[in-house]
């Protein structure tokens, strides 16, 4: 595969679509998906011959892409009122919970040592 046909492939997957899910629709309330999405592509070529070779040139040539996409929330449309609705990262609050308590006890225990 080409290094074109890879940042091509790339910038297809990288489409609206992809941050946008479809929208679900009940009871005349629409809900409309959304992620946050983040990628990266890259390649590179090469020429030369190794110095074991007697004849002959080498070529090579590579690259790659990726993404990662994370809920970032949803969209809910009533009538003519459109909410927004951020996703929750159970994940990063237990996280951020833990970082806290951590924080308290280290500085009890330093309070508690001065006396």
């Amino acid at each position: 595969m080409e290094l074109p046909e890879v940042l091509g492939r790339a910038a297809e997957a990288a489409q609206v679509r992809r941050v946008f899910g479809e929208p679900i629709e009940r009871d005349g309330v629409t809900v409309i998906p959304t992620a946050s999405v983040r990628g990266g592509a890259g390649g590179g070529g090469g020429r030369g011959r190794s110095p074991k070779q007697e004849e002959g040139d080498n070529e090579g040539a590579g690259g790659g892409y990726g993404f990662m996409a994370h809920p970032a929330g949803v969209f809910v449309i009533r009538g003519d009122q459109v909410d927004w609705r951020p996703a929750l990262d159970l994940g990063k609050v237990i996280l951020g919970g833990q970082l806290v308590a951590v924080t308290f006890l280290l500085v009890l225990r330093s309070i508690l040592r001065r006396r």
